[in-house]
């Protein structure tokens, strides 16, 4: 983790806190009500794979923030539910390429939506004028996290 060397104010952290705390409680609602029997760090590796397009097991881990050892584990559980597949690259044989099958790709849009209704509905609560400031909080919160915006997810074709 990088410091700008500036310090945080305790207010801006305990607001974050409770923020993910909220949107957590969403996820892990919306990943149940999916139906299928799916982690979170499970769903999160499908969704670094919807919005980052294919990786190599070793990009996906440093994506993840987990040892290589612990994608093996992941990816296993996620090809046997046909979530995703391992394929040899198209650049080098001897090199895996982790892919998300359509399965994978439709519970990533279920849970989405599942999520963004919820998420709607919290921020109808919020005050008209105080959701600009919203905003733009959480766009520079998701830019400083290096999380891709939904508009710029990977647009390949589907294996």
């Amino acid at each position: 983790m990088q410091s700008s060397g500036s310090e945080v104010e305790p207010d801006v952290v305990d607001a974050v806190l409770r923020a993910s705390r909220v949107l957590v409680s969403v996820a892990v609602r919306s990943l149940a009500d999916a139906g299928h029997d799916v982690t979170l760090p499970q769903y999160r590796a499908l969704v670094v794979l919807a919005s980052r397009g294919p990786r190599r097991p070793t990009e996906l881990a440093d994506a993840l923030a987990v040892h290589p050892s612990t994608i093996t584990r992941l990816c296993d559980r996620l090809v046997a539910r046909r979530l995703v597949r391992r394929a040899a690259s198209t650049q080098s044989r001897r090199e895996v390429v982790i892919t998300l099958m359509p399965s994978g790709k439709r519970l990533v849009d279920a849970v989405t939506a599942r999520r963004r209704a919820e998420i709607s509905d919290i921020v109808a609560r919020i005050p008209l004028p105080e959701r600009a400031t919203m905003v733009r909080a959480l766009h520079a919160l998701g830019d400083a996290a290096g999380e891709p915006a939904d508009a710029s997810w990977f647009t390949g074709a589907d294996p």
